[in-house]
């Protein structure tokens, strides 16, 4: 992958980790870095989130766009940490976050589509997914919880239903975050090593990674598939916690520049009154 991007040019980031056919899952590094010097990228992330903080103050008030972002990784990718370093000074009034976990018993006895579209944004909101309803073409497929012939045709299904979410007014961004099997282990012995992070440890996380490689091609074919203009996937780096948070960062800059959220007109005769 090439480097040298500018780390303040947030343009270039988005649309040099944008899928557009071949996601690359290969040739894209994990620890890629872009050339970025660590503490200057750092020191003007939160230069960034200000930008991200009024975009999204201004999406609130206008209360008519709508911006769905959907977080994939690994287990260990970063998911919860992308969320707290690129999200935390968001107003929580205006963004709703839902984690998807293993389906309920109810949800089960429902499509598979059925748990999310209650969670996609309302007007004026962002809506994130903590995994998604990819799942469903990815634990399902690489677990053989159905056969190929249900899991195949989810593909289809599921750029149907983001499109009419497009078609109703929802932007859509999803965004990988690409985790090397080496960085996987190391963060997985932490979590064992660390008491304070024990808890997020589970066995089933050995069983998962020892199907690394089925996970990476699910993966490839879920990206691929379903990468399309009005629902575009980017590959973010993962490896390095430092250049993931400002790549997103960077993809979400961009996403609220293109909708341009602006407040609305203030009542008439609000211009120069005194409250008494």
């Amino acid at each position: 992958m090439p480097t040298g991007l500018d780390h303040t040019d947030h343009r270039a980031i988005t649309d040099h980790l944008r899928v557009d056919g071949d996601a690359g899952l290969a040739r894209r590094h994990e620890d890629e870095d872009f050339g970025w010097d660590k503490d200057t990228a750092k020191a003007y992330l939160p230069d960034v989130l200000d930008v991200l903080a009024e975009s999204q103050t201004r999406l609130f008030a206008q209360g008519s766009d709508k911006l769905l972002v959907v977080l994939q990784a690994m287990d260990a990718g970063g998911k919860d940490g992308t969320l707290r370093d690129v999200l935390t000074g968001l107003n929580p009034a205006g963004i709703a976050v839902t984690s998807f976990g293993v389906p309920s018993e109810e949800e089960l006895g429902h499509d598979y589509l059925w748990r999310v579209h209650s969670h996609t944004p309302r007007a004026g909101q962002i809506a994130v997914f903590n995994r998604s309803h990819y799942e469903d073409v990815l634990v399902v497929r690489v677990k053989r919880l159905a056969p190929r012939a249900t899991w195949s045709k989810r593909y289809s299904h599921i750029k149907a239903f983001e499109k009419m979410l497009v078609d109703e007014g929802t932007t859509i961004v999803k965004i990988f975050l690409h985790l090397s099997r080496d960085e996987q282990r190391a963060r997985l012995q932490d979590r064992i090593d660390s008491p304070d992070e024990r808890w997020k440890f589970r066995r089933g996380d050995l069983d998962d990674r020892a199907l690394w490689d089925d996970y990476l091609c699910a993966y490839r074919d879920a990206i691929e598939k379903t990468s399309v203009r009005r629902a575009p996937w980017f590959v973010v780096p993962a490896d390095r916690k430092w250049v993931r948070n400002l790549a997103v960062a960077s993809i979400l800059r961009s996403v609220l520049e293109d909708l341009d959220p602006q407040f609305p007109e203030p009542e008439e005769g609000v211009d120069g009154l005194v409250v008494e």
